[in-house]
């Protein structure tokens, strides 16, 4: 897969997400996620404030704390996400994007860029399937996004220090074996498909 393919993959999986949220309703922000503890509000802040630790990121940034914060969604919370979504789309359009160093505070280091935008890849489509499944629709990721995002997720570390309470991941769940690459992406971040 060339990087300009995976940033646009990355691109259709934000998309997705922008989408899945155009029609949440006043009422849906306070619905409870399938992240536990987070109401939709608490997801799209989080997505948002990851876009912004990304895009900061691409551009050399990524150390400093301060994008990597949960904005206050105020009374128009599409609209907030909406415009990081443009943030974030716009650093990975750059050139040599995958060619930088990314420094992800929350993964403890920095990384290529190629597979910084593979990390928000994965990111992206697990979190497109929380809003998908948190407001009750259909989720539209093309099967090459699923795939790729399923290649990142296989390559998550396993072990307890990275996974559960106080990690980025979930312990990985058990996944069948006639489960949908879908499936198998969901259960490897630890969120039950069903």
């Amino acid at each position: 897969m060339t990087d300009s393919d995976l940033t646009a993959l990355d691109s259709t999986a934000v998309q997705e997400s922008l989408r899945l949220l155009r029609v949440a309703r006043e009422a849906d922000w306070n619905r409870p996620s399938t992240c536990a503890g987070w109401t939709l509000r608490d997801l799209v802040a989080h997505m948002t404030a990851q876009h912004h630790g990304f895009a900061a990121a691409a551009r050399g940034a990524g150390a400093d704390r301060t994008y990597w914060i949960g904005p206050d969604l105020g009374r128009d919370p599409f609209r907030i996400y909406e415009e990081s979504v443009r943030h974030v789309l716009a650093a990975f359009a750059e050139e040599g994007v995958t060619e930088r160093g990314f420094t992800l505070p929350e993964l403890g280091g920095t990384f290529t860029g190629r597979l910084a935008v593979g990390f928000h890849l994965l990111d992206y489509a697990v979190h497109s399937w929380d809003v998908a499944t948190t407001l009750g629709i259909g989720l539209d990721l093309p099967r090459p996004v699923v795939d790729a995002a399923l290649e990142v997720a296989r390559r998550v570390p396993k072990d307890p220090e990275h996974r559960g309470p106080g990690a980025a991941f979930a312990p990985v769940l058990p996944t069948p074996e006639e489960a949908s690459p879908l499936d198998e992406m969901l259960a490897l971040l630890g969120r039950s498909p069903r």
